[in-house]
């Protein structure tokens, strides 16, 4: 039976400019950091760069289908974009106070954000 969200990976061409971006944009640093995955702890979640060097790899730039939960994602994708990130998809009100946009990382990667006042932070409904 699914629990919940465990780790969401990025196919990266290069760790260390994703490493980066993602200090500069999210202010994480990894806590398991090898020359082919770098993994960060995001509130439980794993957040996992993956090497992969190949410029044919099809999932390539390609929207990922999982999403990063924010408290209130119109504030989080300006603090974003004041650090530098840009907008992959706009955010849009997708019904029931539910909100979802996503940001680019530095391989066309998107990074999904959601707001959804029907669970908190830590996963628990209200």
């Amino acid at each position: 039976m699914i629990q919940q969200l465990a780790t969401t990976i990025y196919n990266v061409s290069d760790l260390s400019r994703t490493k980066q971006w993602l200090a500069q944009i999210f202010e994480i640093t990894p806590y398991f950091d090898e020359p082919f995955y770098v993994g960060y702890n995001v509130g439980g979640f794993e957040l996992g760069l993956l090497l992969d060097e190949s410029n044919d790899n099809p999932s390539r730039h390609h929207p990922v289908l999982s999403y990063w939960r924010v408290d209130n994602l119109e504030a989080s994708l300006e603090l974003y974009q004041g650090r530098g990130a840009k907008i992959g998809e706009p955010l849009q009100d997708v019904g029931g106070g539910v909100k979802v946009a996503s940001i680019l990382d530095p391989d066309g990667n998107h990074v999904g954000l959601i707001e959804n006042p029907a669970f908190t932070i830590a996963g628990v409904g209200q």
